[in-house]
């Protein structure tokens, strides 16, 4: 889909933070030569839920954009690189959500 509407493919990155006994999981996705960071830091049992807000957070700079064009192609990029990944569309973030926030 990403290369019939001429945009690369999203490239996620996950990244941890150490955290006293812990470590803290966040994700990037770089789409278009333009990388987003995820508004939360996550557990690492849920990490799909880090690359999800990654991707949202991507899909709703994409549509403040004025050319409809391309957030239709960010969304459909972004809705089948999670699905690949094994995220679910439906799920939230995490509970651990709070008190890991940047």
């Amino acid at each position: 889909a990403c290369q019939t509407r001429k945009i690369g493919s999203p490239a996620f990155q996950i990244v941890s933070d150490r955290r006293g006994g812990r470590t803290a999981w966040s994700s990037q996705v770089t789409i278009h030569g333009k990388t987003y960071s995820a508004r939360f830091w996550y557990d690492g049992k849920n990490l799909n839920n880090a690359k999800e807000d990654a991707a949202e957070v991507a899909l709703q700079a994409f549509l403040k954009k004025p050319a409809a064009a391309t957030s239709a192609s960010v969304s459909a990029s972004v809705s089948a690189s999670a699905s690949r990944s094994g995220s679910s569309a439906a799920s939230s973030p995490a509970t651990s959500r709070s008190g890991w926030s940047r």
